[in-house]
């Protein structure tokens, strides 16, 4: 029985082995009859097997949301509105309705929170938007903060 097109994705060692060759030494492998075929290593010693079939129920996994953060960024006297503004629509994609809106509660407040994200994409959006920042030469501060 040839089965290749049912295997086409497959490495070659593994189409081998599907079809009953080595694939070391491109020879067939010996055949058993499936009832001659151990089913674990330990029936090969000569313990004896059960004989009834115990069901085994698998449970689904638990789940859980991540715990989610908050990109916070912080007000300083140096840093210029409009960047603040470019920094929200290119890194948090707000549009610049938002982006002003969350800018003036960062003026205003002291600080705001840019966006809500798991906390390695929020760590990875806080050093972006520092690293931007000191590039510019200003002194934005983002930061994460967990979220309750």
């Amino acid at each position: 029985m040839h089965l290749f097109f049912v295997y086409d994705f497959l490495p070659k060692p593994l189409i081998c082995q599907v079809r009953g060759y080595d694939w070391h030494f491109a020879t067939r492998l010996p055949s058993r009859p499936a009832a001659q075929l151990p089913i674990r290593l330990g029936d090969m010693a000569g313990e004896p097997q059960p004989s009834h079939i115990e069901d085994v129920l698998l449970a689904d996994p638990e789940l859980k949301k991540p715990q989610m953060y908050a990109v916070v960024m912080y007000n300083d006297d140096y840093t210029p509105m409009e960047f603040v503004v470019e920094m929200l629509q290119t890194h948090f994609r707000h549009d610049l309705d938002n982006a002003v809106t969350i800018m003036l509660a960062i003026h205003h407040e002291g600080k705001g929170i840019a966006g809500v994200y798991p906390k390695d994409i929020a760590e990875t959006k806080a050093q972006t938007v520092n690293r931007a920042a000191r590039q510019a030469g200003y002194p934005l501060l983002t930061q994460i903060e967990p979220q309750a």
